[in-house]
């Protein structure tokens, strides 16, 4: 029996491309996609600080000692809606999948996510700490200068150490209004 002639070289793309189709790494949508390798790299970079006992899941124990450790006060309603967020467990992928719905939805609109992350580190009055914003800003993501913190602090009425939110919201999405 003669032997079959080696496959041309369309041939092969053609059977690596199905193969490749196959394993979901072809024409379907990829939520990595949706974010640059240095946003997936501090998405990264916050899960492994989340994840308080290194056990690839973020949970209530992992948000409590997170909040705690930058100065967040958090109640368990406040706990229990953040993890009633995702449907599954917290793994980096699903928080992957959760940052990319959100921004699918609207909600990464810099107006929004100004407010939101304000509103994180403030207490039940709406006031947020000095010391625990100084330390998250000179920490984490793009690293404050001690220069830019006075600058930042010479922005805001601060009163016992503490600065209301809702006007850094506004000073900084320009809804701030004279009285």
């Amino acid at each position: 029996m003669p032997e079959a002639p080696a496959p041309t070289p369309a041939a092969s793309k053609k059977k690596k491309d199905k193969k490749k189709a196959s394993k979901g790494g072809g024409g379907g949508s990829n939520v990595f996609d949706q974010f640059s390798q240095k946003q997936v790299a501090e998405f990264k970079e916050g899960f492994q600080f989340m994840d308080r006992d290194k056990d690839g899941i973020i949970g209530r124990g992992d948000i409590r000692a997170t909040a705690d450790e930058v100065g967040v006060n958090l109640s368990e309603q406040q706990i229990d809606q953040m993890l009633a967020d995702c449907a599954a467990s917290i793994n980096f992928t699903q928080l992957i999948n959760m940052f990319g719905t959100r921004q699918q939805g609207g909600a990464t609109d810099e107006d929004e996510v100004i407010v939101a992350a304000f509103k994180a580190f403030a207490d039940e009055d709406g006031k947020i700490e000095c010391d625990s914003i100084k330390t998250a800003l000179m920490t984490y993501g793009d690293k404050y200068s001690d220069d830019d913190i006075k600058n930042f602090f010479g922005l805001v009425p601060i009163e016992d150490g503490k600065f209301p939110a809702k006007y850094v919201s506004d000073l900084l999405t320009g809804k701030l209004k004279d009285d």
